[in-house]
């Protein structure tokens, strides 16, 4: 007789208080990957990560804004060069972030069964109306990854099926993946060299391009 697998169940219930199942859990790596700016390091949903990570700690972000108003403060960046933002007839407005880690790696986040078609990607999401795209991606950042970000420069807007993306790069400086929300099953921290390895959706390739665009100025 076949031992029978338990149901794998995010943490966290979704939007409408109902548990997530994850069909086809991800694998974490072992601690020492975190410590290897050489190689792609995962987490899952409450998995082991070390306490430090290039001198910024791995820690619940506790004080994460709760309401709009909050998030909006939280994401003030008056001083950001960024072009005018034009949304195409049809299209929903969407904003993500291309966080950096001081190692030289990337974070993606893997969603949740795959959803849209994306075995890893960029956090990014649909901007609520009367907030700042600027918000809106460090929000997403916040509840894919469970990472707290700082925006430090634009990096691009691209067109998709249904939204137009405004993509910043942000740098980490808190929170803890291990606490990522249900849209995500595991976080990826991986050489920038490597990105095409799992972010393979032909969306991301322009996100990618950007970003390298923008590391070797």
């Amino acid at each position: 007789m076949s031992r029978r697998t338990m149901p794998t169940f995010h943490p966290s219930p979704n939007d409408d208080g109902q548990p997530v199942l994850i069909r086809q859990p991800s694998t974490p790596t072992s601690l020492f990957a975190w410590d290897d700016p050489q190689q792609v390091a995962t987490v899952v949903p409450g998995g082991a990560l070390p306490a430090v990570l290039n001198g910024v700690p791995l820690a619940p972000w506790d004080e994460a804004p709760v309401t709009g108003q909050g998030w909006s403060a939280c994401a003030a960046y008056p001083d950001l060069d960024e072009p005018p933002y034009v949304l195409p007839p049809g299209y929903a407005a969407a904003a993500g972030a291309v966080i950096l880690e001081d190692d030289g790696r990337v974070w993606l986040v893997a969603p949740s069964n795959h959803f849209g078609g994306y075995a890893a990607t960029f956090p990014k999401g649909r901007v609520d109306p009367g907030t700042s795209l600027p918000y809106a991606s460090v929000r997403e950042a916040f509840e894919e990854s469970g990472l707290q970000v700082r925006i430090v420069g634009f990096l691009l807007d691209t067109t998709r099926t249904q939204t137009h993306t405004r993509y910043y790069v942000a740098r980490r400086v808190g929170g803890t993946p291990a606490r990522m929300g249900w849209e995500s099953q595991a976080v990826h921290l991986v050489p920038a060299a490597r990105l095409r390895e799992l972010a393979v959706h032909p969306n991301d390739e322009a996100v990618i391009r950007a970003l390298e665009r923008w590391l070797a100025k």
